[in-house]
């Protein structure tokens, strides 16, 4: 697959989850994506099927990045020593926990995470998911998604977080406040025009999603999966970065393209 300059930067962009309840299903899909993304994300179906540590070794032996999606919701001292326990394993380019956790479970993750005698883990903070709905979440945290993630996203900062992981609807709002422009911004919920938005209730496209300040996207299905008009997984990811690639060439030539993450 030949791609454009713009097009190989958006492929480094795209972080594939591999949500599949075998490890065998998980390897077929690791081997098959290698050359098209280059970094994967292991939740809870691995985690709890017991696979997650063999998966993010061969990801590694494979060269690609690893995200530990455990999104960690507990007290302080329980995150602490999952965060303790993922460092010594020194397979995950990033994790995340909750940010609704409070503070000081953010705080934990950060500082182990972050400690001197290991490699760095990036900790990334879940906001309000993609798949609540506005009345949804007032219900569970009392506020509309916009005015929470705002105030999940300041929480984080002051905790020296690394990123934060929200639907790219709020993305807009958060590019309204320059202080958070220091995290790293990951979006699920972002599906291509002619992709099924499944599960996920608050979405934009690929372009969209980049337009408005994301750096990470967090694209499965409609590359696993993709629908008959599209073709195979190669053909999703050609036509998800060609829709990228637009939206990164603006923020390169306005200056608020982020190099290096």
């Amino acid at each position: 697959m030949d791609l454009s300059y713009e097009q190989g930067i958006a492929a480094r962009r795209i972080i594939l989850p591999l949500d599949f309840a075998t490890l065998t299903q998980a390897l077929v899909t690791l081997i098959t994506m290698r050359k098209l993304v280059s970094e994967v994300k292991i939740g809870l179906e691995a985690i709890t099927g017991g696979f997650a540590s063999t998966l993010a070794e061969v990801a590694n032996e494979l060269g690609l990045y690893v995200g530990w999606d455990g999104k960690w919701d507990d007290i302080s001292e329980t995150v602490k020593r999952a965060a303790e326990a993922l460092v010594k394993k020194g397979t995950a380019k990033w994790c995340n926990v909750h940010a609704s956790a409070g503070a000081a479970s953010v705080e934990a993750a950060v500082k182990a995470c972050h400690a001197l005698n290991s490699t760095k883990i990036y900790v990334y903070g879940v906001t309000v998911l993609t798949g609540i709905e506005p009345d949804e979440c007032r219900s569970i945290f009392g506020d509309d998604p916009g005015p929470k993630v705002l105030q999940f996203a300041h929480t984080l900062l002051d905790k020296d977080a690394d990123g934060i992981i929200c639907s790219p609807k709020e993305l807009k709002l958060l590019g309204q406040h320059q202080e958070l422009n220091k995290l790293i911004k990951t979006t699920p919920g972002v599906r291509s025009v002619w992709a099924s938005t499944n599960d996920q209730k608050r979405v934009t496209t690929p372009a969209e999603a980049i337009e408005d300040g994301a750096d990470y996207l967090v694209i499965g299905r409609p590359i696993n999966k993709p629908p008959e008009s599209i073709g195979s997984p190669e053909n999703a990811v050609e036509s998800i970065t060609l829709e990228m690639a637009g939206a990164i060439r603006k923020r390169m030539d306005a200056g608020t393209w982020k190099e290096g993450l």
